[in-house]
């Protein structure tokens, strides 16, 4: 899995002039309880987002059919 994989990996420190209202904002929204825990939601949420474009793309041509419908 991609975020087990994700959360294994090593952590660096790393500095940012970020604004305090948004952070709090994206605390709130991500019902996140710090900063770092905010911005890697944040982030998992981005590459999960590439993720799902990426599949989308793969899948186009692809004719989906429910297992109940007869096959051809």
């Amino acid at each position: 899995m991609a975020s087990t994989r994700r959360a294994r990996e090593r952590k660096v420190s790393k500095t940012y002039r970020l604004t305090p209202s948004k952070l709090a904002a994206a605390q709130r929204i991500l019902g996140t309880t710090t900063a770092t825990e905010a911005i890697e939601t944040a982030l998992d949420m981005v590459v999960f987002r590439q993720e799902l474009i990426d599949g989308t793309r793969a899948m186009l041509g692809v004719e989906l059919r429910s297992p109940d419908e007869p096959g051809k």
